[in-house]
């Protein structure tokens, strides 16, 4: 069995592991996915709740404030559909990016040779659906960091920062690594022979949040008490459409369960906050935030391991 690593990583080492019910089922439901954690060579943080029972949850840390990596970006949708629904921002006014001006990223506009121009909500579908760089800064740069603040603190959510976007992160990564460029940056952080840059995985140097507070995010805004009717099904569908399936989703692999959520990858950080709905239509929130010993590009035993525990969670709420 693996080792996890040890906290170099986030601040915040709150709570112990618990679940609803007698305290000794709470320490097995706890055991279990952490022994899935170990096996797989990370330190794994995870919440999980019926969206219908609300005062059930299979908890393993939850309120350790932990780097969200493109997590992120599920409370900037959200805060992104708040202004909406205010009339701050018209979700269809056109945006035009330049090529120079875009974030790096291995998906979506920062891909392209060519000027590009979208609406502000054709930029949040790209930002969820594909983890798109370019198209979130663009839409954080028209929600600002200010606003988004307030927003998530009238949505209750007390622990959770987002301090700077996609492009401030690779530039402060650039910083502390010496690197000539993002990729180099990145690359540095997958090298497992060279020491990790002093506080590049702390939570007080990026944006942060809880496995807690993602899944409140989650179960608020699918029962419809964050947004108007409209955006409620804007945010719920666009993250239905993200593309990809190998981490909690890699855990239900039948027809008949959906899988709406939102991955985050960082170096060693491996992230996902998803809403599971059964083939029955029982729905859960579940927040699966994990730090790997490694930090290869590729780790699919860490991705298959925040399904194997995300399973594991549902199938003990059921």
């Amino acid at each position: 069995m693996t080792t996890p690593p040890q906290p170099r990583s986030p601040v915040d080492r709150a709570s112990g592991t618990h679940s609803t019910g007698s305290r000794a089922a709470a320490a097995r439901s706890s055991a279990r996915i952490r022994a899935i954690f170990e096996d797989a060579g990370v330190r794994g943080w995870l919440h999980a709740t019926p969206l219908d029972r609300p005062d059930e949850s299979v908890e393993l840390d939850p309120d350790v404030v932990v780097p969200l990596a493109s997590v992120y970006k599920l409370p900037l949708l959200t805060g992104f559909c708040r202004l909406v629904d205010q009339g701050e921002l018209d979700p269809r006014e056109q945006i035009t990016l330049l090529p120079a001006a875009r974030t790096p990223g291995p998906t979506g506009l920062s891909l392209l040779a060519d000027p590009v121009t979208f609406s502000r909500r054709d930029l949040a579908v790209m930002m969820m659906t594909v983890s798109d760089n370019a198209a979130a800064d663009a839409l954080l740069d028209q929600v600002g960091l200010d606003r988004l603040a307030t927003i998530l603190r009238d949505f209750g959510l007390e622990k959770t920062r987002i301090r700077r976007g996609a492009a401030d992160s690779l530039r402060a990564l650039q910083r502390s690594t010496g690197a000539p460029d993002p990729a180099a940056a990145l690359a540095v952080l997958a090298d497992n022979d060279q020491t990790h840059p002093a506080g590049v995985y702390e939570a007080a140097n990026a944006s942060a949040g809880t496995a807690r507070e993602l899944t409140r995010l989650l179960a608020l805004l699918w029962t419809g008490q964050l947004l108007s009717p409209e955006q409620t099904h804007f945010a719920r569908t666009t993250m239905e459409r993200q593309i990809f399936q190998h981490r909690i989703a890699s855990g239900f692999p039948y027809d008949g369960v959906r899988v709406a959520g939102k991955t985050g990858t960082f170096g060693a950080l491996r992230h996902e906050a998803a809403v599971v709905t059964l083939a029955g239509g029982d729905a859960y929130a579940v927040a699966v935030l994990t730090l790997a010993a490694r930090g290869d590009r590729r780790l699919p035993r860490v991705d298959a391991a925040i399904g194997e525990a995300a399973r594991v969670a549902v199938d003990l709420l059921r």
